[in-house]
């Protein structure tokens, strides 16, 4: 389809400001104090880390009110997406180009996701029911298991702080989208706790359009609804020992197309429940025990076919330790995790299990840190797999570092690849991969420019496609720039990638990923107003796996401005792609247009 907009005017302005900006990644700049946790599972420092993380604040997620999740992560986090229409149709993350699939998706570190499709599900999950997110880009299955080839989305929930804390909220916006939500935080005498609910009505459009196939365009408005609640509850049993324990839940209705005339409609359900403890041992020595479930299900009401249902249920027990020695924090612990497939289709197969024991060392001395991973994991249908991580950082100059890293993973197939009839291929192995990273960071005087170069090998490689079946391999190499910082007033944040994501059997580019993608930020307070924008530039790329059918480049241009109204109102304004710019992620289904959404927000300080 062709651009309202032409987009080469405005990509040209995108990558002669990255050039001016070279730089690592979007979201809130982190100092260099801050601590991630999903980069080694434990808390550390982000001047001392060997592998690129991204971290999106609470605020950054407030900016874009009205958008999705998918959303926020390609502009804030630099991956690239692929969705089925607009707001609750199924949508992919493509981190560093590699497939949906080779993405983990934790919740509070609960493994979230679709054991029938093998990939993380995005299109439930509130954005008001997240406080930060963690985007490890790169190899994460010493870490956490399978599927940690591209790497690891890590949500973490909101949580109750000492105080007493009520807040609400309500955003209104084109298309008849509506969000109304409330919540109530605090803590004392050693106890915290934290509830927010929240209901979502967009009025939607059609998700399709005429290029869609198999004849599905129907050009009616495609709604969605949504209900939400997200509680914790944080108690100190003694001075060293706390227990924690949440609950995340969201429901809800998807509308999208099945052909002329023809409505059909998704109810899904998606839930994360945790509970655990953590304390210390002896000093040096913290260790903490966590069970979960994750559930998700959605029943599909189709209208051409008679009702079906798929849901997938993960239980997870952990038990991790973290050992303070003179060399770094030793890391060890096990895990069992056990997948459960409920569907209206017949599988042959419908429950699996793992069994994992994990091993690291993270540490620094003087100019020096380090990072070491291994894990094995054991799975029911697959037996043993065991992937490793070794990195090492190295400050040349007080204001220049280097890292080195080289880590492998694995996906298991999922129930679908396997079991599903006509489909699935039951003699599929996992696929494998060998990444290896090389980075330079610079940091002085506020800013931060960052360059990643990674080589992605993936042996057993199974394409998309009918009767899936493994190649013996695909190579994703290429390299990130990104800066952050701040001029004045000014916060300037500027990505590009460049990538070859390739099947090395057939020579031809993996499927709707693009070969080049850019994004500029910049935000401007003065007095009680803020003001910032960001604009996406994603180069043209292949719908298909033969290549053959080529989706357009698109650039688009989003701005907000917040006015503190008093110390504890403020009014939020989006504006969403401004330029009305017309494009597709996926053939034949279409992105949002132009929109407007206003937020007003009370949080007393």
């Amino acid at each position: 389809m062709k651009s309202r907009v032409p987009s080469w005017r405005l990509a040209a302005l995108t990558l002669s400001l990255s050039a001016a900006f070279p730089a690592f990644s979007q979201g809130t700049a982190p100092s260099l104090s801050e601590t991630v946790v999903t980069a080694n599972r434990t808390p550390t420092r982000v001047d001392s880390l060997v592998s690129d993380v991204t971290v999106i604040e609470r605020a950054d997620i407030e900016k874009m009110a009205g958008q999705t999740l998918t959303e926020v992560l390609v502009r804030a986090a630099g991956v690239q997406m692929a969705t089925n229409g607009g707001r609750g149709k199924s949508g992919n993350i493509f981190i560093r180009g590699a497939e949906s699939r080779h993405t983990i998706l934790l919740i509070d570190g609960v493994r979230y996701g679709s054991a029938t499709a093998g990939t993380p599900v995005w299109t439930g999950l509130p954005l008001d029911a997240i406080e930060r997110i963690e985007v490890l880009k790169g190899p994460g299955s010493s870490l956490y298991g399978s599927d940690g080839v591209g790497g690891v989305v890590q949500i973490f929930t909101r949580k109750g702080r000492e105080g007493f804390h009520p807040s609400a909220f309500v955003t209104l916006g084109s298309d008849s989208f509506s969000q109304v939500g409330a919540g109530l935080s605090g803590g004392s005498g050693g106890v915290t706790y934290s509830i927010d609910v929240s209901t979502l009505n967009d009025g939607g459009f059609s998700a399709t359009n005429p290029t869609v196939q198999f004849g599905n365009h129907n050009p009616d408005r495609d709604p969605f609804r949504q209900r939400s609640l997200n509680s914790s509850v944080g108690i100190e049993l003694t001075r060293d020992w706390k227990l924690d324990a949440g609950a995340l839940y969201s429901e809800g209705t998807s509308h999208y197309d099945d052909g002329p005339g023809r409505d059909t409609r998704d109810d899904f359900r998606s839930q994360v429940l945790r509970a655990g403890v953590s304390g210390k041992v002896l000093p040096g020595w913290k260790t903490q025990v966590q069970v979960s479930q994750s559930e998700d299900y959605a029943k599909s009401i189709v209208a051409s076919f008679l009702p079906s249902h798929f849901g997938t249920t993960q239980n997870q027990v952990l038990w991790q330790n973290d050992i303070d020695t003179p060399i770094g924090v030793v890391l060890a612990g096990v895990e069992r995790l056990e997948q459960k497939v409920d569907s209206a289709t017949v599988y042959d197969v419908t429950e699996r299990s793992i069994n994992s024991a994990f091993l690291g060392l993270n540490g620094e001395a003087g100019s020096h840190s380090w990072q070491f991973n291994v894990r094995n994991d054991r799975n029911s249908q697959f037996g043993d797999s065991t992937t490793g991580f070794v990195g090492y950082g190295y400050r040349l100059t007080p204001s220049l570092r280097a890292h080195v890293s080289h880590g492998t993973s694995f996906v298991a197939p999922s129930f679908n690849q396997l079991y599903y009839p006509g489909f699935g291929t039951s003699t599929l192995r996992p696929e494998e991969g060998r990444n290896t990273d090389l980075g330079l960071s610079w940091t002085q005087g506020g800013h931060t420019v960052k360059a990643v170069y990674f080589d992605n090998k993936i042996r057993g490689f199974i394409p998309s496609g009918p009767l899936p079946a493994n190649v013996p391999r695909a190579r994703i190499n290429g390299w990130t720039l990104g800066y952050d910082g701040s001029v004045g007033a000014w916060a300037l944040r500027a990505s590009l990638e460049s990538i070859d994501p390739r099947n090395e059997v057939t020579g031809r580019l993996l499927p709707r990923r693009s070969e080049t993608q850019a994004t500029l930020g910049a935000d401007y307070g003065v007095g009680a107003w803020k003001f910032g924008g960001t604009l996406l530039h994603v180069g043209d790329r292949f719908d298909d796996a033969n290549n053959t059918f080529k989706l357009d480049a698109y650039t688009t241009l989003d701005l907000h401005a917040d006015y503190a109204v008093s110390k504890n109102w403020t009014v939020q304004t989006q504006l969403r792609n401004i330029t009305d710019e017309d494009y597709q992620t996926v053939r034949g289904y279409n992105q949002p247009g132009r929109g407007v959404f206003v937020t007003l927000r009370w949080a007393p300080k």
